[in-house]
């Protein structure tokens, strides 16, 4: 493929970054979505930088700890999209037991980065 990116290192480097910023500065994430992102949380939508940087930081946790087990990616256009999807495990503030997690990002290519397009996480509980 001509000119084709190196989906799965910046897969690896946008993961690594985004939870590290979660983890430590939720304020920060911001910078990595657009007037035309949306993120659903757990269900609930929102769209937008400003929607979305308000519904992360009004999470009912000041302290977390994200665990990456799984990272797939794929290339998901041709102007150099990435479609990336995570498992892991989180631990919050006040709980001794790790939380099973999925989340799903369609990055998009712009100016030389990537901002993110689509944002989907869920908490994955143990089957019945």
């Amino acid at each position: 493929m001509a000119g084709a990116v190196d989906f799965a290192n910046i897969a690896q480097q946008f993961v690594k970054f985004y939870y590290e910023q979660f983890d430590t500065n939720r304020g920060n994430l911001g910078a990595l979505y657009r007037h035309q992102s949306m993120l659903t949380f757990e269900g609930t939508p929102a769209q937008g930088a400003d929607a979305i940087l308000e519904k992360l930081q009004s999470l009912p946790f000041t302290s977390v700890q994200h665990r990456t087990d799984t990272l797939d990616a794929q290339p998901s256009s041709e102007e150099g999209g990435i479609l990336v999807l995570v498992t892991g495990a989180l631990l919050v503030e006040g709980s001794e037991r790790p939380m099973s997690f999925t989340q799903t990002f369609q990055l998009r290519p712009e100016a030389g980065t990537f901002y993110v397009f689509n944002d989907v996480f869920r908490l994955v509980y143990p089957a019945a």
